[in-house]
């Protein structure tokens, strides 16, 4: 079970961070349960004890539970966090707050000092990689490793944005059930190619049922403020930027290209490649035991070394 700890970030927006696995025995001396899921729980001023700290940040709409097979895997031998970005999840989601880029990464940093994670190996999904990989440009001293996941460097083009925009727009909501709501969006959403049930799940995950039905736990406007803040530029100069050790993550049938992402471990000083067959842009959802198996070897050479 997950253990919920509180943390602020950038302009005091209140962020909920989820440990798997026991936390550091200094934190139990503070009086935190292990199993503790209330909202009132804040992080423990604690180090991380002998395991070495994992932070994972979800994608634009995600959320932290996304992270929960991999994270508890990872909590075997590492202190394994994910959080719920702002916006997203059980995190603040202020109408108006800052949704910039500087405001994710900010986040990021405000975790990993708080929750006493760093230096961490950050893995990062689409909008969390990116996240990740500017905070690691930013801040060395908090990343020893990185793992980006999907995650294009070149501009996406404002284009891109009007067609999100009307995708929301096409969303049936209230979706009257679950099941309406997966088989929506691993069937009948125009998006898809082929049937999907992992991405119907993946979207059922982060409706919440209300009065009149199901609906998304987030607000669709602030998700194109977000995204907005990035889809304009190429983050191709921070990425070199980025000295530790990072493994650049693609799904066969994902939005990251093959040319590109080996481009981007081109770029990187010390980039590395893997792929994952049978996978589309939900690489870690679409296919768990092959994510596993592909980030394994790069988390050993980090024990390591």
């Amino acid at each position: 079970m997950a253990r919920r700890i509180d943390v602020t970030g950038a302009g005091g927006v209140r962020l909920a961070a989820w440990e798997f696995g026991d936390p550091p025995k200094s934190s139990r001396t503070h009086g935190t349960a292990p199993d503790a899921t209330a909202p009132g729980d804040t992080a423990p001023s604690c180090g991380a004890g002998d395991l070495p700290g994992v932070l994972l940040l979800h994608g634009l709409m995600g959320r932290a539970s996304h992270w929960a097979p991999t994270a508890r895997w990872l909590s075997a031998r590492h202190r394994a966090v994910a959080l719920d970005q702002r916006g997203h999840g059980r995190s603040d989601k202020p109408p108006r707050a800052a949704y910039t880029r500087e405001a994710y990464v900010r986040d990021v940093e405000c975790a990993l000092e708080q929750l006493g994670l760093g230096p961490a190996v950050l893995i990062g999904h689409a909008m969390g990689a990116l996240t990740a990989w500017q905070l690691a440009a930013k801040r060395p001293d908090l990343v020893r490793g990185l793992i980006i996941c999907d995650m294009r460097a070149s501009a996406l083009g404002g284009a891109t944005q009007h067609t999100w925009t009307e995708w929301f727009r096409a969303w049936p909501v209230p979706f009257a059930t679950l099941a309406d709501v997966r088989k929506w969006f691993g069937e009948d959403d125009p998006w898809v190619e082929r049937p999907n049930p992992a991405r119907g799940e993946f979207y059922a995950e982060v409706m919440a049922e209300s009065p009149d039905g199901w609906r998304p736990v987030f607000e669709p406007a602030q998700m194109l403020r977000s995204r907005e803040t990035w889809v304009h530029d190429a983050h191709w100069e921070e990425l070199a930027q980025v000295r530790c050790p990072t493994l650049v993550v693609r799904g066969l049938d994902g939005e990251l290209g093959r040319a590109e992402a080996q481009e981007m471990v081109r770029v990187l000083p010390r980039g590395q490649y893997a792929e994952v067959a049978d996978a589309g842009h939900l690489v870690h959802y679409d296919q768990p035991e092959a994510w596993r198996a592909a980030i394994e070897p790069f988390l050993d050479s980090l024990r390591e070394g």
